[in-house]
């Protein structure tokens, strides 16, 4: 008898796109948040200046089993182009390409929306994140903006047509 491999089942969460006055989304971000704070050190004051959340208005959040695991978001940068904020999946949901799909939903709203590209910025101290945003087709570029010549952040960029 031939063996035949089977690919294991992905989690099925459920997406919602809201705004970031969605209370989960709030409390996701501040674990982001406090994260961050951890790994930036010193630094975390120089990047939470760019990352306030009041008036974003395309925000995803996934849930496991009626609970927020996931969030994600965009604002526009240009006529052309978004800029993703404010990723964050819980550390017990971390490694299982839910990210991934969440992104993957943000890329497309952004696209119907008649964007052509995203782009972002992650630190340094931050392996996942850029373990997600390469393996998800992004490529680095020169640091764009406030981090330009900040020597912690790292930019990148995505076409989506």
């Amino acid at each position: 008898m031939e063996r035949e491999h089977l690919t294991p089942f992905a989690l099925i969460m459920d997406l919602i796109k809201t705004t970031s006055s969605n209370k989960d989304f709030v409390k996701l971000v501040s674990l982001l948040d406090a994260d961050l704070a951890k790994r930036d050190g010193d630094e975390h004051d120089f990047y939470a200046q760019f990352n306030g959340i009041d008036t974003l208005q395309h925000v995803v959040v996934g849930y496991l089993d009626h609970q927020p695991i996931c969030c994600g978001a965009f604002k526009p940068y240009d006529a052309h182009a978004v800029e993703i904020k404010r990723m964050y999946t819980l550390p017990e949901h971390r490694g299982k390409g839910l990210a991934a799909q969440l992104l993957r939903i943000l890329e497309l709203w952004a696209k119907e929306l008649k964007y052509h590209h995203t782009v972002l910025e992650t630190g340094k101290k931050q392996p996942e994140a850029i373990a997600l945003y390469t393996k998800s087709g992004y490529v680095q570029i020169a640091n764009y903006g406030q981090y330009a010549g900040v020597e912690n952040s790292l930019c990148f960029q995505k076409n989506l047509d």
